[in-house]
C-alpha cells in the first residue's frame, strides 16, 4: 500500500504533516513538556514561547542560505491540557535550495488514553514545490520529536 504522505505532491496543492502517539504521561505533565519555554527548547529549539493568546515568539536555529534562522510565530489557541495552536513562519523568499516562505499553523492536542495520553500534532499549510524542502525535512523531524517531548515529560 502506498503511504498518502509519501506520495509526491500534485503541483500547487497545499500538505499537512500529522503525527500522532500515545504517551505514557498524564497530560497535566504532557502540556507543561509543550507550554513551558525553557522545555520546548529542550526538545525543539530555543525560544521565548509563553501559552498566551496573542504572544508573538520566536524560535532561533540554524541559518540555511538566505534563511536566517529564525521563525516567526504567534499563539491562536490555549486550552489547558487539551489544544495549543500557534503560527510558523520562516524561511526566505529566494532560498530555492531550501524552499520559499512556509507560512503553517502548528496544532497539538492532548487526549487522555488510559494511563497516558495521545498526543497529536498537525502542521498545516506546506504548499508544494514551493515548501516541499520543508515538509520532507520536518515530516520525519516532527516523528522523532514526539520522543523528546515523551522523554522531557516524563521527569
Amino acid at each position: 500500500m502506498t503511504d498518502p504522505a509519501r506520495r509526491p505532491a500534485a503541483v500547487d496543492s497545499v500538505r499537512d504533516i500529522v503525527v500522532e502517539e500515545i504517551l505514557p504521561h498524564a497530560p497535566e505533565k504532557v502540556w507543561h513538556a509543550l507550554t513551558e519555554s525553557e522545555l520546548v527548547g529542550r526538545w525543539l529549539m530555543p525560544n521565548d514561547f509563553a501559552p498566551v493568546v496573542g504572544k508573538r515568539f520566536t524560535f532561533r536555529t540554524q541559518p540555511m542560505g538566505n534563511w536566517d534562522g529564525v521563525v516567526q510565530c504567534e499563539v491562536l489557541e490555549v486550552v489547558p491540557h487539551e489544544r495549543l495552536a500557534y503560527s510558523w513562519k520562516g524561511g526566505s523568499t529566494d532560498n530555492a535550495k531550501y524552499g520559499s516562505v512556509l507560512d503553517s499553523v502548528v496544532t497539538w492536542t492532548l487526549t487522555p488514553s488510559g494511563s497516558g495520553t495521545r498526543l497529536r500534532l498537525v502542521h498545516a499549510g506546506f504548499r508544494s514545490p514551493q515548501n516541499d524542502f520543508a515538509y520532507d525535512a520536518m515530516s520525519s523531524g516532527w516523528g522523532r520529536i514526539m520522543g523528546r517531548i515523551s522523554e522531557i515529560a516524563a521527569g
